[in-house]
């Protein structure tokens, strides 16, 4: 099974989240404008239920358009008001509708996915939000074919589903574990939900450890924000690149990660500011930062990455790190040169006490060392 985008190549596919005002053809053109590879869209305005008709000949020429490029993937981000979770029979129905909607525009559009917060359990008891989520994923995708639902992480403010890599398996296990349910990252709400993802080595941790509770196969984009919040807060504030927690190292690590290429990873802005040219330039600026901190390698698709650490070598990455060019040896120095190596960034654990110290998680994994849900 591979849930990577149908245009996937080696090179990550950097873009933003464009507005649909005008329609879908406008919408490409915007994603154009800011030189995107990748772009996403909401199906329908983000703060009401009311579903969008989209016109035939408005699909038509997205799809000609698409297909001559340069935009090369395309998502659908599912509204905020969709709760999978919700015990209320109205909103419940509300946001079953929505959602198959989202699904139905994403396969006429020929969306690599749609993207969906599970839901939030409010002061249920979290299993049963599990289960109310697998029941209606399970009709979405009964009721409507082709396009995949993608569960995005989040960054677990009150008692939303989808904080831990366990919750996330847990959803798909329930659903059956089907090619049609795979997962969006965001390193912002990575971060929030206590993911220590701010250099090569902890996010390299980190993926191996997704690629054990989730699999590798499952991931089919990211989303690339910064956060306003510290590691741990389980607060969604994002924040422009890189002026926040995550910042120029942990954005460069987060964009050069080798398994991540090939797929959609998508700016969203942060900041009242939507994702725009000078983001996306930044962007890929980073992705050559984390690439020449990581020596240019990368590792093949479906296989672990090695994390540095554990041969004892610690990668950092600061502002436009390009790899130092060795002069030639001179002739028998009387010394060895006494340059100190550069003292890496010190890293200060920012997590408070009640991200970490939260209910336990539905399966017993490594996140109960982490303290979340």
């Amino acid at each position: 099974m591979q849930l990577r985008c149908s245009s996937a190549t080696e090179t990550m596919l950097v873009g933003g989240h464009v507005s649909t005002s005008g329609g879908l053809v406008k919408a490409h053109g915007r994603a154009v404008e800011i030189g995107g590879d990748a772009m996403q869209i909401f199906n329908q305005s983000p703060r009401m239920w009311r579903p969008t008709a989209w016109k035939d000949d408005d699909i038509a020429e997205f799809r000609a358009l698409m297909s001559a490029g340069p935009i090369r993937s395309v998502v659908i981000h599912a509204v905020y008001l969709i709760n999978l979770a919700a015990p209320e029979e109205d909103v419940r129905s509300k946001s079953l509708e929505s959602m198959k909607h989202a699904v139905r525009v994403g396969e006429a559009i020929g969306a690599d996915g749609v993207v969906v917060h599970p839901g939030s359990a409010k002061k249920d008891p979290v299993p049963e939000a599990l289960d109310r989520i697998v029941e209606a994923l399970q009709e979405v995708l009964a009721e409507c074919s082709g396009c995949r639902i993608l569960l995005e992480d989040t960054a677990g403010a009150g008692g939303t589903i989808g904080r831990s890599f366990e919750e996330l398996a847990t959803l798909i296990d329930g659903v059956g574990g089907g090619d049609r349910v795979g997962v969006c990252l965001d390193c912002c709400h990575l971060l929030a939900s206590g993911y220590d993802i701010r250099t090569i080595d902890k996010l390299s941790a980190v993926m191996d450890e997704f690629s054990d509770v989730v699999g590798l196969d499952r991931l089919a984009c990211v989303h690339v924000n910064d956060s306003q919040m510290p590691l741990g807060s389980n607060r969604d504030r994002h924040a422009l690149l890189p002026k926040g927690e995550l910042g120029r190292e942990g954005l460069a690590a987060f964009l050069s990660e080798p398994r991540f290429d090939g797929l959609p990873a998508l700016l969203e802005g942060g900041e009242g500011q939507g994702a725009d040219a000078e983001q996306i330039a930044i962007a890929r600026e980073l992705r050559e930062e984390g690439l020449a901190a990581r020596g240019g390698a990368r590792a093949p698709r479906g296989k672990k990455a090695v994390a540095k650490k554990r041969s004892g070598a610690k990668t950092s990455i600061t502002k436009k790190s390009t790899p130092a060019k060795k002069k030639p040896a001179a002739a028998k120095k009387k010394t060895p040169s006494t340059k100190k190596p550069a003292t890496a960034k010190k890293e200060t654990p920012r997590a408070n006490k009640s991200a970490r110290t939260a209910k336990p998680t539905v399966k017993k994994s490594a996140a109960a060392k982490r303290g979340r849900r």
